[in-house]
């Protein structure tokens, strides 16, 4: 199932007013208005007025550059730009770095509802504050059936059918020393163009269900570095039944690169099938080895088809 998150100018504010010594100014009734995903702008550019940088829904930064401009202007010139800025619905403006807000500026927020805040903060570390925020906030989200686990450092998702052994599996990759994220339940962001984060619901944090035994407190059990709040997912591993497949379901080789979209990210995926006497921790374990080789330019396969080639060369 997949998401997307809104949040509003007043959440902004309750959640960000202490860090960014925020004071809110002006055009207090704005406060519902909504941000976009792509929300943050530092308009040096829009308050001229030769080029129209100012798009609805966004935050408005305006910094030491945008306030020189300003007070460099004449009394008229100053009235135009203010309202070329104001020209579009914005989602809010932040003056930032404790520069003195002009009247007229203060009078238009009010007059538009467009909330106006000030910041101590430099505006490059404001910027950088709220895009790390707005991204964790307006990210599209992704529930997905598995358990997550950090394997060597690299966040796998195990997935099958019930009753396959996914648990079991996780539980015997935890004694090995690696870590919980989420059972049963992975929430995942989109939080960067080719970067999905996993988290686990906090009603289940820290539990994990095996048949026979039924919920364990893994932090409990194990200690707190067996547990983990979340991970970047880069691999996705499938246990499944050989009756599932059959003969020829699965490419011995791995001649062609297996993968799932989730959100619009290609995450790699490998399946395991699952028969009696197969060590299945080890074979995740070597699955995320060679994953972490490939995403180094090290591909085996590659290099034994080369070898084979070579050979091959070498008798004719």
């Amino acid at each position: 199932m997949e998401e997307t998150h809104h949040i509003s100018v007043e959440t902004l504010f309750r959640d960000m007013a202490e860090r960014l010594d925020l004071q809110w100014l002006a055009g207090r009734n704005g406060g519902r208005r909504v941000l976009s995903s792509e929300t943050i702008q530092k308009p040096a550019l829009a308050l001229i007025g030769h080029l129209n940088f100012v798009h609805p829904n966004r935050l408005q930064v305006l910094g030491c550059a945008e306030m020189d401009y300003l007070r460099g202007l004449s009394e008229s010139g100053l009235q135009d730009a203010i309202r070329h800025l104001f020209s579009t619905e914005l989602a809010a403006i932040i003056v930032s770095n404790c520069e003195i807000v002009p009247a007229v500026l203060r009078d238009n927020a009010e007059h538009t509802e467009t909330p106006l805040f000030t910041s101590p903060l430099p505006s490059p570390i404001l910027m950088s504050y709220l895009g790390h925020y707005l991204t964790q906030r307006l990210a599209e989200t992704a529930s997905l059936h598995g358990v997550f686990l950090e394997v060597l450092g690299t966040g796998i998702l195990i997935k099958g059918d019930a009753g396959v052994g996914k648990s079991e599996l996780a539980l015997e990759l935890i004694t090995r020393g690696h870590r919980l994220i989420a059972d049963d339940v992975v929430d995942l962001k989109h939080v960067a163009p080719d970067t999905l984060e996993g988290h686990c619901p906090p009603l289940i944090r820290d539990f994990l269900e095996v048949r026979g035994l039924g919920i364990l407190n893994i932090r409990a059990l194990f200690g707190e570095t067996a547990v983990k709040l979340h991970k970047n997912l880069k691999l996705i591993v499938e246990l499944v039944r050989p009756q599932d497949i059959g003969e020829v379901g699965l490419n011995r080789l791995d001649m062609v690169a297996s993968a799932e979209t989730v959100l619009g990210v290609p995450i790699p995926k490998v399946r395991i099938p699952v028969a009696a006497g197969r060590n299945l921790a080890v074979l995740v374990e070597v699955a995320v080895r060679n994953h972490i080789l490939k995403s180094r330019g090290i591909n085996p396969l590659e290099q034994f088809i080369q070898r084979q080639q070579a050979a091959i060369d070498g008798d004719d």
